[in-house]
């Protein structure tokens, strides 16, 4: 690296003698100016800030010690100096000495001796330089911990408040850009957001989990519109990957931007619903649109009810009536998710009693499991949900077939001997673990005729039977093969017979 050198001296041949025969460029150095004396030299140094000023002691005006002890007054540090002097000059020297200066040529300043102090003076530039690099990368760093600290709620101690509280003044406003994405993403976003605002001196880009920066900045106070168009820029740059950005509500203080942050996170819950914001929206967007955090519970109960019933068009309507629901009323998008996460959970339930082996190969196959911690829209939601729901229901219907074949006699056997109980479709899935839509199915295709034919045909079949026997009342036939309302066993054999009860009587005898 090269580093600027004022030279200072009186004497206009010593001056000359230095630029000739010191070659500077080959050390590291370029000359940015001369001058006769520490008044203009002290001048020079609050101007041209060089990084090595080579003075002579005794001057006239302002002698070079006099001049440097002005420079440590104005507390002009990052200057080093080295120091000319004769041999009955030494005195001044010992002196210099004193204001931590290491460095000193005699004069006449011979060019070997004169390369050698100056090669020493440029590898203590370089570790000076590189000191200061690192104490201003700690203290970046603390201060980018702090605001991490700030806005994730976490409780920060005195000191750290009041650190932040000196970086914040009544003259400008900070904020939060919130930037989510996949964790393969985030390593480059990051780069390329702190290269986008390298030149402001007060950002700060920090983690904070979960797939999410934030980029933390001083306001431009004259031109925001600006601003944000240049932030809009950025965020075509990832139009065609899963990058999102939301900026927060600005505020007064770094000590405030946890609301800052809040009103981003919310600011980017606008995505899940509306596509038109693409990449970028801004909490003023959001302002005249709050979310609604209540919604129809029926839509729950009918897409885990049409699932139950192995009804994949079924399902498939449930949940794109839901997902409209849900758009129109604009609600919460957190409460979308957990609820489909519930009925996902629900389908994996599902198949798990029947393999649990297909149960976790759909777990890890779709990523319903992890919206809260992902970009996602609600489209792509409930397009996931529905392929989950419908290979739910193919599984179920082939598991249900293969676990079903031949049962269909052992269903029939047991009818026929429960017959007068209240059997229904329900209770015989229950005893027989079968989805009760399946075994209505199979039972038909088996037989025929529905599992309540078959049961009305059994008790009328009985009835007949008593009724040819001529012993007991109708009342009391019916409700031995099972009725409980005589109305119901005179509309069932009606059907069958073709005739009542009685006139069946009256043609036996």
């Amino acid at each position: 690296m090269t580093y600027k050198v004022l030279l200072i001296d009186d004497e206009p041949g010593a001056l000359e003698g230095l630029q000739l025969w010191v070659d500077w460029e080959r050390l590291g150095y370029e000359i940015c100016g001369l001058c006769s004396n520490g008044v203009d030299g002290l001048q020079m140094i609050r101007e041209l800030h060089p990084d090595l000023v080579i003075t002579d002691v005794n001057m006239p005006l302002m002698d070079g010690l006099q001049m440097i002890e002005q420079c440590y007054e104005e507390r002009l540090n990052d200057v080093k100096f080295a120091i000319m002097s004769g041999y009955n000059e030494f005195e001044y020297a010992r002196k210099a000495l004193r204001f931590g200066i290491e460095h000193y040529m005699l004069k006449p300043i011979m060019q070997e001796e004169a390369e050698e102090v100056l090669e020493k003076i440029h590898a203590d530039l370089q570790q000076a330089q590189k000191q200061r690099r690192l104490a201003l990368e700690a203290e970046r760093e603390e201060t980018a911990s702090l605001i991490r600290n700030v806005l994730l709620d976490i409780p920060i101690d005195e000191a750290g408040r009041a650190k932040l509280r000196a970086m914040s003044n009544h003259d400008t406003r900070w904020n939060v850009l919130m930037i989510q994405s996949e964790a393969l993403l985030l390593m480059n976003v990051r780069r390329r957001m702190e290269q986008f605002l390298a030149q402001e001196v007060c950002t700060y880009v920090v983690d904070l989990g979960q797939g999410r920066l934030g980029a933390v900045y001083r306001e431009a106070q004259d031109d925001s519109e600006l601003e944000f168009a240049k932030l809009l820029a950025l965020s075509r740059e990832y139009s065609s990957l899963p990058v999102l950005m939301a900026l927060g509500k600005s505020q007064a203080s770094l000590l405030d931007l946890a609301h800052g942050y809040r009103t981003a996170r919310t600011a980017m819950q606008l995505m899940f619903y509306d596509a038109d914001y693409t990449h970028l929206v801004s909490y003023e967007n959001f302002r005249t649109r709050p979310f609604q955090h209540h919604y129809p519970t029926y839509l729950l109960d009918n897409m885990i009810r049409t699932a139950e019933l192995l009804d994949k068009s079924g399902f498939r309507e449930a949940v794109t009536a839901a997902s409209s629901t849900f758009r129109e009323m604009l609600v919460d998008p957190q409460i979308v998710k957990k609820m489909m996460v519930h009925v996902f959970y629900s389908l994996l339930g599902m198949v798990e009693e029947l393999d649990e082996q297909q149960s976790r190969r759909m777990m890890e196959k779709y990523e319903i499991p992890g919206v809260n911690d992902h970009v996602v829209s609600l489209g792509a939601m409930m397009t996931d949900l529905i392929a989950a729901g419908e290979e739910c229901i193919d599984l179920l219907l082939v598991q249900q077939m293969n676990r079903s074949q031949g049962v269909v006699q052992d269903i029939n056997a047991y009818i026929q001997a429960h017959y007068r109980e209240n059997l229904t479709i329900k209770r015989l899935a229950e005893l027989f673990f079968i989805h009760p839509v399946y075994l209505g199915q199979l039972f038909l295709r088996k037989n025929g005729i529905s599992v309540n034919e078959f049961v009305h045909n059994l008790r009328i079949e009985e009835a007949v039977l008593l009724l040819a026997q001529n012993k007991l009342k109708n009342g009391e036939i019916a409700e031995r093969v099972g009725y409980s309302n005589y109305n119901q066993f005179l509309k069932h054999f009606e059907k069958r017979m073709e005739m009542s009860p009685n006139e069946y009587k009256s043609r036996r005898i």
